[in-house]
C-alpha cells in the first residue's frame, strides 16, 4: 500500500504531533530539533513577534524595583520611618500660618494615609484627628471673638457687650469690638496648630505602636511603654466609640445627644480599664521591670552623656533654627546627638530583654523618613527667602498667595504614598 503525500514510511507527518495532534515546535521531519542554520519561523499574518531586549528587561528590572510591593511581615516598613515622615510634615507646618500651604500638607497627609494605612485598630483614628483639628480651629476663633485680640483692625464685624474688668487686668478684655482681621488672624492661627494634630493622627494611623516600642533601645524601653501607651490611648478609644455605636444602632437604640454619649462613656471607661490591666499583666508575664547589675561607674556616665547630649541637641537645634546661631548650631547638634548614643548604648546594659525577629530599617525606610526631613528642612529654607508668602499678613486684609517652591517642597512628602509597601486591604 502506497503512503499518502508528505508522510514517510511510519505513516507519520514530516513534523512530529503530540497526542492532541499539534506540531512540536523547533522539530523536522526526522523529530530533531532545528539546527541554528535553519530558517527563523514565521510568525502568524497580522501578529509582530515580540522579542525582549536588553535595555526593555533593565528597565522592567528596575521598575520593579522601584514599585511598591504588597505589604508583608518580611518587608514591613519601620515604624520608627513613619514617624520621622509626619514630624518632618509637623515641623514644615509650624514654619508657616500661610492657609494654602497648610491645606496642602494636610492634603499630602491625608493621601498617603488612604493610600498606606491598614484596618488595624489605630490606624481608624485619623478621622478623629481632623474632627479635633477642626474643633481647635473654632475654638481658637471664639476665644478670639470673646476674649478679644492685640491685632488692630478697621472692617468691623459686630459689637459684643463689654464687661467691666479692674485695673489690674489690664490689656485684658471681654467682649467689645470683633473685626475681621482679628478672626482672621484666629483662623490662620488655630489651622497651624490643627496641622500639627492632623500630622500626630497621620503617624499613628500608620505606624504599628507595638513594632515601634519594640524597635526602641533598651535604655528608653521603660519610658517608651508609657509613651505608646498614650498614643495608643486615643485610637483604641476611637475603635471602643465605633464599635459601640455600632451595636447601639443595630439595637435600635439613638448614637447621638447626650444621653447616648453618657451610656456610651461607661462602657469606653470601662474598656479602658480591662486594656490597661491586660498590659499590667502580659508585661508581669513577660518579666518588665528586670534590670541586670552594673557599675555604679557606669551608671553615673550613663547619666552624663545622657544628659548632656540631650542639652547639647536643644541647644543645637536652637542655633540652627535661629539666624545669628548657624555658626555654632550644627557643631553642638553633632555632638550632642553623639553624647545621647553613647548614653543610651551603656544605659541599654542595665535592660535584659531579647527581640524577636527585630524590623530592619531598609531602603524603603530611608526613603520614607528621607521625604519627611527633606520637607522640613526645604520649609525652614524657605523662611529665608520667602518670609512674607509663609506668613501672610491680616492689616491690610488681602488674600493670601501660593508661593511655588514652597508648595514644590511639600509635595515631596508624597513619595511615601510610591515607595510603602501596599497592604493587603488596600490593592
Amino acid at each position: 500500500m502506497s503512503t499518502a503525500s508528505g508522510r514517510d514510511g511510519s505513516g507519520r507527518d514530516g513534523s512530529d504531533r503530540g497526542d492532541s495532534g499539534r506540531t512540536v515546535p523547533g522539530r523536522g521531519a526526522s523529530g530533531r530539533t532545528a539546527s541554528a542554520h535553519s530558517a527563523p519561523a514565521r510568525s502568524a499574518p497580522g501578529r509582530t513577534a515580540s522579542v525582549p531586549t536588553p535595555t526593555r528587561s533593565a528597565f522592567r528590572r528596575a521598575f520593579d524595583a522601584l514599585s511598591a510591593p504588597v505589604a508583608t511581615r518580611a518587608n514591613a516598613l519601620h515604624a520608627g520611618a513613619w514617624w520621622l515622615w509626619a514630624l518632618g510634615l509637623a515641623v514644615a507646618a509650624s514654619r508657616t500660618t500661610n492657609p494654602l500651604l497648610l491645606g496642602l500638607i494636610v492634603g499630602v497627609a491625608g493621601y498617603v494615609v488612604a493610600a498606606r494605612r491598614t484596618d488595624a485598630p489605630w490606624a481608624r483614628s485619623y478621622g478623629a484627628f481632623v474632627k479635633l483639628g477642626l474643633f481647635v480651629v473654632a475654638l481658637r476663633v471664639l476665644f478670639s471673638v470673646f476674649l478679644g485680640s492685640p491685632i488692630p483692625g478697621t472692617h468691623l464685624l459686630f459689637t459684643l457687650p463689654e464687661v467691666p474688668l479692674p485695673d489690674w487686668a489690664q490689656g485684658v478684655r471681654i467682649g467689645g469690638r470683633v473685626t475681621a482681621e482679628q478672626v482672621l488672624f484666629a483662623v490662620y492661627d488655630g489651622a497651624k496648630l490643627a496641622t500639627l494634630l492632623i500630622c500626630v493622627g497621620a503617624a499613628n494611623a500608620l505606624a504599628n505602636p507595638a513594632r515601634l516600642l519594640k524597635s526602641l533601645p533598651g535604655a528608653l524601653y521603660e519610658a517608651g511603654v508609657a509613651v505608646v501607651v498614650a498614643m495608643t490611648f486615643a485610637p483604641n478609644m476611637v475603635a471602643d466609640v465605633v464599635r459601640l455605636r455600632t451595636a447601639r444602632r443595630l439595637r435600635g437604640r439613638p448614637t447621638g445627644g447626650v444621653r447616648a454619649v453618657l451610656q456610651i462613656g461607661l462602657p469606653v471607661l470601662e474598656g479602658a480599664l480591662e486594656r490597661s490591666v491586660a498590659v499590667a499583666a502580659s508585661m508581669d508575664a513577660r518579666g518588665y521591670g528586670r534590670t541586670a547589675h552594673v557599675p555604679a561607674s557606669v551608671r553615673r556616665t550613663t547619666n552624663v552623656l545622657t544628659l548632656g547630649g540631650l542639652l547639647g541637641i536643644c541647644a543645637g537645634s536652637y542655633g540652627l533654627l535661629a539666624a545669628e546661631g548657624a555658626g555654632y548650631g550644627l557643631p553642638l547638634l553633632g555632638a550632642g546627638l553623639l553624647a545621647a548614643v553613647a548614653g543610651l548604648r551603656l544605659g541599654g546594659r542595665r535592660t535584659v530583654r531579647t527581640r524577636y525577629r527585630p524590623d530592619r530599617w531598609g531602603a524603603r525606610s530611608w526613603l520614607v523618613a528621607g521625604s519627611g526631613v527633606a520637607v522640613a528642612v526645604l520649609m525652614i529654607r524657605a523662611n529665608a527667602y520667602a518670609p512674607e508668602a509663609l506668613h501672610p499678613g491680616v492689616v491690610p486684609l488681602a488674600a493670601p498667595e501660593l508661593p511655588l517652591l514652597p508648595a514644590l517642597s511639600i509635595l515631596v512628602g508624597l513619595v511615601p504614598a510610591f515607595v510603602a509597601p501596599v497592604p493587603e486591604e488596600n490593592p
